[in-house]
């Protein structure tokens, strides 16, 4: 047994809290009644139908991609921008775990496991993601300390974070950076940049927790092996 918000994110159908909304105004049924409680719970005999729609019982996938740019981070666009879930070939609903910028490349994970959906992006977990970004200018020493920190963005102090020059291109101007950050914030490390009086011209993810890129060239995806799915789940129930 499971709570009902719980098994209609586990679905792929919506998040956790759009699943609970739906419940409350009266959208979902179980087994034709209309339910509106909050916490009750279900079965995986129970048939759940959310706006005349039953939720059929997939199996669970899981695919690493490396987003390319001009790509939208969402499983549909209201002006017919091409999507993350667009570069999949999967009949299942597949949803991304969190979003790229538009001109931002790098790691994404799609699937239609809301367990591990919810745990990746949940703030507690403080789940490592490094960025390559290509900045204006070369961040002084004072800079650095400043975004290892924690910088104030929008009121709040971005945590702890390893970040370090890579690379200075005196031709342009410019230097690579890497960052090392456990935040998800929209334009996280866009912000931290700016915060200190620099802009990000280029920008990947190139890790999340122990997965990469390797093999994968801009476009390409792969699934995840049964080991790299029960890794992440021990990782984030730590």
């Amino acid at each position: 047994m499971e709570r009902l918000q719980k098994a209609i994110a586990n679905s792929g159908y919506a998040s956790r809290r759009k699943a609970e909304e739906l419940i409350v105004n009266g959208k979902v049924k179980v087994n034709g009644e209309i339910v509106r409680e909050l916490g009750t719970k279900v079965s995986g005999n129970d048939t759940i139908e959310i706006n005349g729609t039953v939720l059929e019982k997939d199996d669970k996938v899981y695919y690493l991609l490396n987003k390319p740019r001009g790509v939208i981070s969402s499983s549909s666009d209201e002006v017919g921008r091409k999507t993350v879930v667009d570069l999949i070939d999967e009949e299942k609903r597949i949803y991304p775990v969190g979003r790229l910028d538009y001109d931002t490349t790098g790691i994404m994970i799609l699937t239609n496991d809301g367990d591990i959906a919810n745990l990746l992006m949940h703030p507690r977990n403080e789940i490592e993601k490094v960025y390559i970004a290509k900045i204006n200018g070369v961040l002084t020493v004072k800079e650095l300390n400043e975004l290892r920190n924690g910088v104030v963005i929008d009121g709040k102090r971005t945590s702890k974070a390893s970040v370090k020059t890579k690379k200075i291109n005196k031709e342009d101007g410019t230097s690579i950076v890497e960052l090392k950050i456990h935040e998800g914030r929209n334009h996280i490390v866009k912000n931290m940049i700016a915060s200190v009086g620099k802009e990000v011209l280029k920008l990947k993810r190139e890790k999340i927790a122990f997965l990469d890129l390797k093999g994968l060239k801009s476009g390409e995806y792969r699934k995840l092996s049964i080991k790299e799915v029960k890794e992440l789940y021990a990782l984030l129930k730590k």
